[in-house]
């Protein structure tokens, strides 16, 4: 059985190296580790037609492409303006509820402090609970509730206070 310190370091070698995966097996356990990227679309805003409706009809594949990475430039723009991203420190499934029932941890607009609990990511049915690492207000929620996300994705910006 190997800890979570040892699968860490070799989801981070998957990450570093741009392997397509790895597979780790010992008598009575078995670790597969994929590192194929899966597809991100940001969320916490909504994708916005194209100027050019023509296109968004005769392809729409391209104009949901166009549009993801407009919000994904945005939100690499918004990271040089004093603002703070939080990531996934772990591969794994994003959720931004303790349950399904239950309202999410934060929304946008929430001041958050530094140790308060903004999501949680499942990895291999554990579940790590992401806290804030400094004070502010959340300005971007990127994370999608109940889908993948990468080690170092981004999941939240928060403006410090």
């Amino acid at each position: 059985m190997l800890t979570f310190e040892q699968i860490k370091e070799l989801i981070d070698i998957v990450c570093q190296k741009g392997l397509q995966g790895l597979e780790v097996e010992r008598s009575d356990f078995r670790l597969r580790i994929d590192g194929r990227a899966a597809p991100r679309v940001p969320v916490g805003q909504e994708l916005v037609p194209s100027a050019d409706a023509g296109a968004s009809e005769a392809n729409p594949m391209e104009s949901a492409e166009n549009e993801a990475g407009a919000v994904e430039t945005g939100l690499l723009q918004a990271t040089g303006d004093g603002v703070h991203t939080i990531t996934s420190p772990i591969v794994g499934t994003f959720y931004a509820s303790p349950s399904p029932e239950a309202d999410p941890y934060v929304q946008i607009g929430d001041e958050v402090k530094k140790g308060q609990v903004l999501c949680i990511v499942e990895a291999m049915k554990l579940m790590n609970e992401i806290e804030s690492d400094s004070d502010g207000t959340i300005i971007q929620i990127i994370g999608r509730d109940a889908q993948p996300v990468e080690f170092g994705e981004p999941l939240f910006v928060i403006q410090p206070a």
